[in-house]
């Protein structure tokens, strides 16, 4: 019995673990930045880099632009959206 729950316990741990690891990966990565092509609306890119660190928007009668900022540890990828259409992009990664 005793011998049962701790591989029970030990499954456990190794699944937290997992659970845990797959959520440390960083979303901004120069692969991520790849994925974004102009033309593609803020919720495509939202679905691959997160929600932004920082947003600031303007319009100006029937066009708004949003530039779009996300930051990690690993870099920082800055988008501009002209009518929720990407029509620029930045990518400034961490030297080692």
């Amino acid at each position: 019995m005793r011998s049962a729950r701790r591989r029970v316990q030990a499954l456990g741990m190794i699944l937290l673990c997992s659970i845990l690891l797959l959520g440390c990966g960083s979303k901004v990565s120069q692969e991520n930045f790849n994925k974004i092509q102009t033309g593609m609306t803020q919720a495509e890119v939202t679905s691959i880099l997160g929600n932004p660190t920082e947003s600031s928007s303007i319009a100006f009668g029937p066009i708004g632009g949003t530039t779009s900022t996300w930051k990690e540890n690993s870099g920082t990828i800055t988008i501009q959206f002209v009518n929720d259409k990407v029509i620029a992009k930045a990518f400034t990664g961490k030297q080692s």
